[in-house]
Order: C-alpha cells, then structure tokens, then sequence
C-alpha cells in the first residue's frame, strides 16, 4: 500500500511537471475534489508546531490543528466530509517547491511570512510570532550575540535565521562558523553534543526542543537579544481566490472568536507527547496583537 502510494505521488509529480505553469492557475478545490483527498505539508520534529510524537503515524501540534479547521472548511464547501487527510513531510528547503507544483496543499508548520516568499505562494492570516535567537548550554560564557565571535553555530539550512545571523555578522563585527542542519532536531544534536556553541532559531521552537529534551536544565535561551520578530503563516498556492477565501477565513475567524486561545493552551501551556513536558509559553504581546487584528503582512 505505502508503495502504491509513493507511486501514485511520483506520478502526480511528473504530471504536474508537464503541466508547467497551467498548474499554478488551477483550482485547489477542483484538485482536492477530484482527487477525494487534501494534503498537508507536515515536519517531523517542530514541537509544538508539526510534528510526529513517538511512533505515531501521523503529525500532530499548534499548526496542525489549525490546519485540521480548514480542512472541516474545505469539507464543508465540497460537501465531502470523508475527504482523506495525507501529509507529506517537507523540509525548508523544498516546502515552496512542493506547494507549487501541486505535491501539498498546505504548508503547516513554521513557515515565515517574507515579502521575498510571497512572490511565490500566499500566506494565511499569521497563527504565531516568534523571535530569532539563540540557545546555548548554561554552562557556556555566552550571554550575547557579540559572545559567539569565533565560535560554531548551528543553523537549520533553507532558514530566515541564516540570513539574519550572516546580516548581524556584517553589522556586528563577528565571525562564526555555521554548520547547517537538515532539520531542527538535528540542529538541537549538534548544540546539545557541544558540537556547537549556539543554535540560531525561533525562540518557541528553542523552547520547545528544550523542554523535551532529556537535560532540559543543561540548556538557556538569549532572551535579551533577538535578530528579528518574525511571523508565521499557513502557505497556499497563489491566484487561487477560492481556495484563499476559505483559509483566510477560518484562520480569522478562529481568532476574531477566540477558539484560537484553547487551540494555544493546550500545546503552549499544558503537557504535551511524547513526554508529557509542559513549554509554559504564554502568549506573547505580539502574538495576541496578531490575533485581534488578523493579517499576512510579511517581513
């Protein structure tokens, strides 16, 4: 069954690679109907956000729930309320290319809404706001940025934190070493090995590695400092108005009525699998601004 499945991805990827750019102007609802299924682009290891606890089979988190609603949406509109739910794992570098070749449907992880990114595909009403920064252990001497001249720094490849650590290296006068990891548990290993000094992240995901760790206690986040503030939104394909009208509208109105906060608490403020750790990241200024006035303005 996995392989037939594989197959039939396989085939659709070389169709809609014939199709070109008359793909880009298709229907998503069409496509979702024809096929009986939607799918979402997931991640293996961004807690609290998207990914796989253990050895469940399918993806969980923050993201992901938030995603689930559209799909009750997109159900309720087809009038399909068996529709098929698949994911397909992404990874940073390849999330756009699959979403605009028809691969998923949806990006639902972490993804940051930049204004370069949205030349290509189009950004829900922003769900979180995090800021870049850094992790380190305890034990370490660095308190800040200007402390990590000549050290490793561990980075996730295809990341916005890579471009912002290489711009305050320009302005800030210091040099690192980064070595790029395929993905943020890896980029966690390299930090907690002391292969690096410092991972240059997303402070929610910082905290939420952290906490599920096995010596949360061995690590601390620069609070101090942040390279920037950073919005994340749910990614669709561009110049699809009936497709975007349903996303958009779900993710508003999840937070102009406030079913969002029980959506928040339950990943940020309470224990989560696989070990049952509890992040205890309360909602931040920003984020509760970005949910009384929804919006997918990019940075």
């Amino acid at each position: 069954m996995r392989f037939l499945r594989s197959s039939s991805l396989g085939l659709a990827a070389l169709l809609l690679c014939a199709g070109g750019t008359a793909f880009a102007q298709s229907d998503t609802l069409a496509k979702i109907k024809a096929s009986g299924a939607i799918t979402i682009g997931s991640r293996d290891s961004q807690i609290p956000f998207s990914y796989k606890p253990g050895g469940s089979a399918d993806p969980v988190g923050f993201t992901n729930d938030v995603c689930l609603k559209i799909v009750d949406a997109v159900k309720a509109r087809l009038g399909m309320p068996k529709l098929e739910v698949r994911y397909t794992t992404l990874t940073s570098t390849n999330r756009i290319p699959l979403l605009t070749n028809g691969t998923v449907d949806l990006d639902c992880a972490t993804t940051t809404n930049t204004v370069q990114r949205q030349q290509q595909v189009d950004f829900a009403p922003s769900h979180f706001v995090t800021s870049i920064t850094a992790a380190v252990k305890k034990n370490s001497a660095i308190h800040s940025f200007a402390d990590l001249n000549g050290k490793k720094i561990s980075t996730v490849a295809g990341s916005t934190g890579v471009q912002l650590l290489r711009g305050y290296r320009k302005s800030g006068n210091i040099e690192v070493e980064e070595l790029a990891a395929k993905d943020t548990a890896d980029g966690f290993l390299l930090l907690a090995s002391d292969r690096t000094a410092a991972y240059i992240l997303d402070d929610v995901q910082l905290a939420g590695l952290i906490a599920t760790s096995p010596n949360p206690g061995d690590f601390r986040i620069l609070t101090q400092e942040s390279l920037r503030q950073e919005p994340y939104g749910i990614m669709y394909r561009k110049d699809d108005p009936q497709f975007k009208e349903i996303v958009d509208r779900t993710v508003t109105e999840l937070m102009k009525s406030g079913a969002i906060d029980e959506i928040y608490t339950k990943w940020f403020m309470k224990p989560i699998p696989p070990a049952n750790a509890n992040l205890n990241f309360p909602m931040t200024d920003a984020v509760k601004d970005a949910y009384r006035h929804p919006n997918n303005k990019g940075v």
